[in-house]
């Protein structure tokens, strides 16, 4: 079954992590119904001092304002089942968590929650106060998942794309989607063998 997915990117740092979903996501459309990208416009200046570009809008998708209510996923009958946000500000996960549809893109994860659908916020903050834990906390009694942009070191990456497609493979697990990555266990016993 091919997803219906929309990416929504925030202000928060971490734009290498957007900016790798969507190349993976070009890598793999097959799996893909459709798929859609929202941003903020805090998110378009943090990419351009982060990436160094505005390639943002080059991807092939379909690219909507924060402000486009009109956009098929902001209701339940357009039937996205996946909505990632990457990177997921504070911000916008506090305003999600309660429950304030002030732009398109809480209002979608209003819609992929209600609808017990599947929203990943892909959190970006160092440390955690504890208004962001009881916001995560209750994100995931309401059926959200919060996947950390930590990345993990044990496939040895050499450099920080590598890093940064640790959380990114993650992701795609996370959707259900087919994708090559490092397997823990797996990719060891490979080079065992040899």
């Amino acid at each position: 079954m091919k997803k219906k997915i929309v990416i929504a990117i925030t202000g928060a740092s971490g734009s290498i992590y957007a900016d790798l979903l969507i190349k993976k996501f070009q890598i793999i459309n097959n799996q893909l119904a459709d798929l859609c990208i929202v941003m903020t416009e805090n998110a378009k200046a943090v990419w351009k001092i982060e990436l160094n570009n505005d390639s943002y809008g080059n991807y092939k998708a379909s690219h909507f304002s924060t402000q486009d209510f009109n956009a098929p996923f902001a209701s339940g009958s357009g039937k996205y089942d996946t909505m990632i946000i990457i990177p997921c500000s504070m911000g916008t996960l506090g305003r999600i968590a309660s429950g304030i549809s002030n732009d398109l893109i809480s209002r979608a994860a209003d819609v992929i929650l209600k609808e017990k659908r599947k929203l990943i916020c892909v959190v970006r903050e160092t440390p955690y106060n504890l208004i962001h834990i009881r916001n995560m906390e209750s994100i995931t009694l309401s059926g959200g998942i919060i996947c950390p942009a930590t990345p993990s070191f044990y496939s040895n990456p050499k450099t920080i794309e590598e890093l940064a497609a640790t959380v990114v493979d993650r992701v795609i697990d996370l959707v259900g989607l087919q994708n090559e990555s490092f397997r823990w266990g797996k990719n060891e016993m490979d080079e065992n063998r040899d």
